[in-house]
């Protein structure tokens, strides 16, 4: 028999009312209270391995759902590993809430195990920290939700001590706020862009990850075919305009980006569109080419970045402005952008006499249906991946560029199948990555995820090599595996492990995997020569 509601049943209520399904983390003594008012409420509670990952997972609950993902962990320890998965959705603007379930209200500032200050520790990784108290837990909650949501989206900290969570609640679920929008850019300041758009012979656009939280994606399409834009894309933003599109350019600054670069320095005006500088900064690419920035927020950028104009405010009515202006006039034909696609995916793909990357990328490409989604990790298959995949669809492509944290790929995965269950969901890490969180697939085998993961195994820390090798400084301390490759083991935590050596067998393991009904780990051994080649290029 339950007590009367207490303001942990309230916190889920309210949870659930705005639309959150999942909340991922590790209990402890002190999450207990939060933990069966879930269980009481209806509010799943996935166990991960890690902290960390718990954050992961809610940062792409909150890409993919639209609602603040959630994450719980305990004082301490739990709130310190808890920090590497909130800095994700801080950097990569994900609306979250991180719950940190502490020590009583009495017992707070006093030396007491495990206890530390969880407001010093998240205030500068959040958009907020705020304390849960008897009588502030409804409006606090409400407050949270609305700066999660308020663009820029991000996280937001919540202390919740264990005697308020089980205190009677005192309160009702408030009415759940959105998130407040951005204020609407000046007529001047579109018109000035419009006179800059009419004056550019040679404009490409770049589209960026602010773009992923557009309330109506399909104005970036409209802009472009009304204006005939040629267009890349930063890492995170792939597949906001299908890469089909004959004036895609693909994704600049990974493998190959002097190719992209001298394209890019080829134009006479730059129209920056949503683009966070959080990805790459301007300077690292445009050279002396002029930028039209049109964003949420000011540019941040050196002096040497020539800024011919900004507009900055809410990023739907600012694109929706631009797309309805007279089509532009400009000196661009489709001849030589499809001539610069074949020739920068070309270079892509050098010739190789083993099992290369860019050969087990195509696969994964080629069986993972248009609308299916690719979660991957940090490191030189990143770079690999990010310029060589296509991307069909919105938040099908999901990677850390933000915050750009090893660990990303597995949770990630796993939080985009439970938000998209129809969609087929295929996770690509390095053997790093998977080394850091193999954990993880205990939780997909747990909650029966149809989940393949393809870890390239290189055996090496390949993105660190490959700057070792640059520098001309010794290869040390990036071996993830000495000696040669073993044939992996039958199981990992119960899930299959199969070996692939070739295109050939990865095809074949992939296919099976995408038609079972649980997880499956694929190891592909690859040659990991061509990163020298591709990558830092």
């Amino acid at each position: 028999m339950r007590p009367p509601q207490t303001n942990a049943d309230l916190i889920v209520r309210t949870l659930r009312a705005a639309r959150i399904t999942h909340g991922f983390g590790i209990p402890s003594g002190n999450v207990l209270p939060l933990l069966d008012a879930m269980r009481a409420g209806g509010l799943d509670f996935v166990l991960t391995a890690h902290e960390g990952s718990a954050g992961f997972a809610a940062d792409v609950m909150g890409r993919l759902t639209g609602a603040p993902g959630l994450c719980i962990a305990t004082l301490g320890p739990g709130a310190t590993n808890l920090t590497t998965g909130v800095g994700d959705a801080y950097l990569d603007r994900s609306p979250l809430l991180a719950i940190t379930c502490n020590v009583p209200i009495a017992q707070l500032g006093r030396r007491i195990q495990m206890a530390i200050d969880h407001h010093t520790l998240f205030r500068p990784i959040t958009k907020a920290s705020l304390a849960l108290r008897r009588g502030r837990v409804a409006s606090v909650l409400a407050e949270a939700i609305e700066i999660a949501l308020s663009e820029p989206a991000g996280p937001v900290h919540l202390d919740l001590p264990e005697d308020v969570a089980t205190s009677p609640a005192t309160e009702d679920v408030p009415p759940i706020p959105e998130g407040r929008s951005l204020r609407i850019a000046p007529d001047a300041a579109i018109e000035r862009a419009a006179q800059r758009l009419r004056e550019a012979r040679r404009p490409v656009a770049i589209v960026g990850s602010s773009a992923m939280r557009l309330r109506n994606p399909a104005v970036l399409r409209e802009l472009i075919d009304r204006h005939r834009l040629p267009f890349a894309t930063t890492t995170m933003a792939k597949g906001l305009v299908d890469e089909d599109h004959p004036l895609a350019l693909g994704c600049i600054e990974r493998a190959r980006r002097q190719v992209q670069r001298e394209f890019l320095r080829g134009a006479d005006l730059i129209v920056g569109l949503g683009y966070d500088v959080v990805e790459v900064e301007y300077e690292a690419w445009i050279g002396n080419v002029p930028l039209l920035a049109v964003d949420v927020d000011p540019v941040d950028a050196d002096r040497s970045v020539v800024i011919a104009h900004e507009v900055v405010g809410d990023l739907d009515a600012s694109l929706e402005r631009l797309a309805r202006l007279a089509p532009l006039r400009h000196e661009w034909a489709a001849d030589p952008v499809a001539r610069h696609r074949e020739r920068f995916q070309q270079a892509l793909r050098p010739r190789s006499a083993g099992f290369a990357p860019h050969q087990a990328i195509d696969v994964v490409r080629d069986l993972l249906p248009r609308d299916g989604i690719l979660a991957f990790d940090v490191g030189a298959h990143t770079h690999q991946i990010a310029s060589q995949w296509t991307a069909h669809e919105p938040k099908t492509f999901l990677i850390t560029n933000g915050w750009s944290s090893m660990g990303f790929g597995i949770p990630a995965a796993i939080a985009a199948k439970l938000a998209r269950p129809d969609r087929a969901v295929v996770a690509l890490i390095g053997d790093g990555c998977f080394q850091m969180t193999c954990g993880e697939v205990a939780v997909a085998r747990r909650l029966g995820l149809a989940l393949p993961i393809v870890v390239l195994d290189d055996g090496w820390l390949s993105l660190i090599q490959v700057k070792q090798e640059r520098r001309r400084l010794t290869v040390y301390g990036t071996d993830v595996r000495r000696g040669d490759a073993l044939e992996p083991p039958a199981h990992y935590f119960g899930v299959p492990v199969i070996g692939a050596r070739s295109a050939e067998d990865l095809g074949k393991a992939l296919h099976d995997a995408l038609a079972s009904d649980h997880p499956t780990i694929i190891e592909a051994l690859i040659d990991p020569r061509q990163y020298g080649e591709t990558v830092y290029d």
